[in-house]
């Protein structure tokens, strides 16, 4: 891990995984915006630092002797593609952390510039990708002909600066896969209940990342994902597109951004030690009903990340591995059990095509 630069190296995630990778006799590359902030970091952990930013004409010039870009700063809807034509110029591959639906999207279709450059695009290797991409990949490896497909998340509400500011950006968003295309639906479009391994409880649909990465890793066409509901939060559910309309009015966006820069950091030690977040999937065969179902138990998403963070860099940076170049899921370049070599990843398969049944799905708007 020592041709790997960091970019966001100190946010809060972005530092959890400097340091892991110090600890694990890695010396990578911090880089970010803030030359004070880098040059602290630098020193803390023996490293070598980087300030730079993104509108700098040079940029691909600070990753020409780097194999690896891992982009660790949020939004990604506004890093991303700066970093991408940067690790294109620099034929530097490119990961990043992001859970952000339309940065898949572009990624995936940049896959035959990518592919043309022989890099590989590997975003979202962390907790809002890797395990429910490989829950996908493994259930389409149950279930063949599966057309459609269905996850569900519940977990730790606590979050990094840099996920609630994604989160606010994405208030308001709805969207699911229909037969192979990106659909926009209304906030909460619809409802399940859902067994996370402790009875039903009701989820809703969320804009995760899986509408785009599931696609490109299984070929199946019709998904939808869903966020398990806090019980205080479901009298609030009939506002949530009131709300997204009040968020989106500038002085209100202004004065919640504030917020989350003056009150939010992420999870604090005991909270990445103790909590754990379960991932459910179902694939199911519109034409006779069959389907297979399982569930993934992780640790806390952050502490998550980070493992799979530098798993997937080690194997990026390792030629033996032979990750492909151009767009890739984490199923994608490491096969559907990468996740259960995270530690304190469990996977469950909960029904067979043989013994599932039907679970009943309404949508908001019937």
């Amino acid at each position: 891990m020592n041709s790997l630069l960091i970019y966001g190296s100190y946010g809060y995630t972005g530092r959890l995984v400097a340091r892991e990778a110090v600890s694990r006799g890695g010396t990578p590359i911090v880089a970010g915006r803030d030359g004070r902030q880098v040059s602290q970091q630098a020193a803390e952990l023996g490293l070598e630092g980087r300030s730079f930013d993104l509108e700098s004409p040079a940029l691909a010039s600070h990753l020409e002797d780097v194999d690896a870009l891992l982009n660790c700063a949020g939004p990604f809807i506004e890093t991303a593609e700066p970093l991408f034509e940067a690790c294109l110029e620099a034929e530097t591959d490119y990961l990043d952390i992001t859970g952000e639906f339309p940065v898949f999207e572009r990624f995936r279709r940049r896959d035959d510039v990518a592919r043309e450059a022989g890099i590989t695009a590997l975003p979202g290797v962390g907790f809002e990708v890797v395990p429910s991409d490989c829950l996908a990949a493994f259930l389409h490896g149950q279930l063949p002909e599966a057309d459609e497909l269905a996850l569900g998340i519940t977990g730790s509400p606590t979050f990094s600066r840099g996920t609630a500011h994604t989160l606010l950006e994405l208030l308001g968003t709805g969207v699911v896969r229909r037969n192979g295309r990106l659909v926009e639906v209304p906030t909460t479009f619809r409802t399940r209940q859902i067994d996370f391994g402790d009875g039903a409880e009701p989820a809703v649909t969320a804009p995760w990342a899986d509408v785009v990465t599931a696609a490109h890793t299984t070929g199946i066409e019709t998904i939808e994902v869903y966020v398990a509901v806090p019980p205080v939060a479901k009298p609030l559910l009939p506002l949530a597109d009131v709300s997204a309309w009040l968020v989106d009015r500038t002085p209100v966006r202004r004065l919640l951004e504030q917020g989350i820069d003056a009150l939010v950091d992420g999870p604090d030690e005991h909270q990445l030690a103790t909590e754990t977040a379960v991932v459910w999937g179902e694939a199911r065969d519109s034409e006779t009903g069959r389907s297979a179902r399982a569930r993934l138990r992780t640790p806390n998403p952050y502490a998550l990340t980070v493992d799979a963070v530098l798993a997937a860099a080690e194997r990026v940076l390792d030629a033996a591995h032979h990750v492909p170049a151009g767009f890739q899921t984490p199923a994608s370049a490491f096969g559907a059990d990468f996740a259960l070599g995270l530690e304190g990843v469990e996977r469950e398969l909960v029904s067979t095509p043989s013994t599932s049944h039907r679970i009943e799905v309404s949508a908001a708007d019937d």
